[in-house]
């Protein structure tokens, strides 16, 4: 049996040729392009509830910072950092949310395929603004503690060591191991 006998789809919805990854599953895994995507999804979901633990308490956090009694000593650029940490925070929580919503709004449509991209595009871009939000936060309190002279080096090292591990080892992994497949 071949990966296009084993995963048919509905007479009214064409069906897309597999793609590599789709053959070399099939061919290692026995897994089916549906088996696939049902797979990509539930990884992708798991990586999202380690990240929405993080953005959650970060969000409270800096909820409850405008209620405290030394907020209003904040000079206007700790003030101007704490509101782009909370923008940032909720933007983020709202991508990282973002794939229980479309599969909502797309359960039982067949659209497996556009539901994995989207939310693999969402956690992305949800990971880059919680790496935002967290650097904001950063820099508002070691403006506070520290002077924003110092705060804005520490930080700037800090959203460093989240870019390297984040973004460029993986990168340069997947650069690096491209040709094994």
């Amino acid at each position: 049996m071949t990966v296009n006998e084993i995963d048919k789809t509905p007479a009214d919805r064409p069906a897309e040729p597999p793609d590599a990854h789709d053959q070399w599953n099939f061919a290692v895994r026995r897994e089916t392009p549906t088996q696939r995507l049902d797979r990509n999804y539930a990884e992708i979901l798991q990586e999202v509830r380690v990240a929405q633990t993080g953005v959650q308490l970060l969000l409270a956090f800096l909820l409850t910072v405008a209620f405290t009694p030394r907020f209003a000593t904040l000079t206007e650029f700790e003030r101007s950092v704490y509101v782009a940490a909370l923008v940032l925070g909720a933007a983020a929580t709202a991508l990282l949310i973002a794939p229980a919503a479309f599969h909502r709004l797309v359960y039982q449509r067949r659209l497996k395929r556009q539901l994995v991209l989207a939310s693999s595009r969402f956690a992305l871009c949800g990971l880059t603004l919680l790496m935002l939000s967290i650097g904001s936060a950063l820099l508002l309190i070691l403006s506070v503690t520290l002077g924003p002279a110092h705060a804005a080096w520490f930080t700037t090292g800090a959203l460093g060591w989240f870019a390297l591990w984040w973004f460029a080892f993986p990168l340069w992994s997947r650069m690096r191991h491209s040709g094994d497949r």
